[in-house]
C-alpha cells in the first residue's frame, strides 16, 4: 500500500465536508443530541432513586460509547456513501488505487469523524454533567480501542452490502447500530436477555466493553480476559469484513455491475 492514494481519499473527504456545513453540522448534533438528552434524563433519575447508583456516570457513559461506535461505523460509510451518490465508482477503480488502499483511506476518514464527534460528546458531558469520563483511566485505551475496531467492521461490512445490493439497499445500514444495541447490553447484562440473544451479545464485541465499564464504574472487579476476546473478536471481525468487500468488489467488476453502478440501480 502506499500512503498518498490512500491520503488522497481522506483529503477528498475534508474537501467534502468543507464545502457546506449540511456534511459536517450532523458528526456534531447527533451527539450532541443525545449526551444532552440523556444526561438530563440520568440527572433526573439521581434526583428520584434513591439507589446509590450513578446514573450520569452508567447511562451517560454508556451512551458515549454507544455513540462513538456508532460514528466510527458511519464515517466509513459516509465516506463511501459519497462515491455512491456521485457515481464516481467506475472512475475510482479504474485508477491504480489498490482495494487495500481504498478501505484504509475510508478508515482514516473514520478515524477524524469519530475523532470529532468524541471530543464534542467528552465537553457536553464533562461541562453539563459533571461526567468524569477520565476516572476510567487506562481502561480507556482498551473500550476505545475495541469499538473502534467494531466500528471499522460493521461500516466495511455495511458498504460491501451496498456495492453488492446497490444503492437502493442504503436503508439498510442505518438502523444497524440500533439493532444491535439490545444484543450487547448497553444499558444492561446481558444475563436479563433471553439466552439465544445472549448467545449472540457474546459474538460481539461491544457487549464485553459495556459490562467491563459498568463493573469499573461500580468499583467491582473487570475481567481482562473478556476485554481481550472482545478485542479479538473486533480485530477477526475487521479482517473477515474486509475480505468480504474485496470478494465483492471481485464479484461486481466481474459480473458488469460496477460498470452499470447507478444512483437508482446496481441492476
Amino acid at each position: 500500500m502506499k500512503l498518498r492514494p490512500i491520503a488522497a481519499i481522506a483529503v477528498r473527504q475534508y474537501y467534502l465536508m468543507r464545502s457546506g456545513p449540511t456534511r459536517a453540522l450532523p458528526i456534531v448534533i447527533w451527539v450532541a443530541v443525545d449526551i444532552i438528552l440523556w444526561g438530563f434524563i440520568s440527572r433526573y433519575l439521581n434526583s428520584v432513586a434513591a439507589s446509590r447508583i450513578n446514573f450520569t456516570a452508567t447511562l451517560l457513559g454508556a451512551v458515549l460509547f454507544w455513540d462513538f461506535y456508532t460514528r466510527v461505523m458511519q464515517g466509513v460509510t459516509l465516506t463511501f456513501f459519497e462515491d455512491v451518490w456521485s457515481r464516481n465508482f467506475f472512475n475510482i477503480f479504474a485508477s491504480p488505487l489498490l482495494i487495500s488502499e481504498y478501505l484504509t483511506g475510508l478508515v482514516v476518514s473514520s478515524i477524524v469523524t469519530s475523532a470529532v464527534g468524541l471530543a464534542v460528546m467528552l465537553l457536553l458531558a464533562t461541562t453539563l454533567f459533571g461526567l468524569k469520563f477520565f476516572a476510567l483511566g487506562l481502561l480507556l485505551v482498551p473500550f476505545l480501542l475495541v469499538l473502534f475496531l467494531f466500528g471499522i467492521a460493521l461500516g466495511v461490512l455495511a458498504s460491501a452490502m451496498v456495492l453488492r445490493l446497490g444503492p437502493v439497499s442504503e436503508w439498510l445500514v442505518w438502523p444497524i447500530p440500533a439493532l444491535l444495541s439490545p444484543f450487547v447490553g448497553v444499558f444492561y447484562p446481558l444475563s436479563v436477555l433471553p439466552r439465544w440473544m445472549q448467545v449472540v451479545g457474546q459474538l460481539l464485541p461491544p457487549s464485553y466493553v459495556f459490562a467491563s465499564m459498568r463493573a469499573a464504574l461500580a468499583g467491582q472487579a473487570y475481567s481482562v480476559g473478556a476485554l481481550a476476546a472482545g478485542a479479538g473478536l473486533a480485530l477477526a471481525q475487521v479482517l473477515l469484513a474486509s475480505w468480504l468487500f474485496l470478494r465483492v468488489y471481485r464479484n461486481v467488476v466481474r459480473s458488469g455491475l460496477l460498470a452499470r453502478y447507478s444512483a437508482e440501480s446496481a441492476g
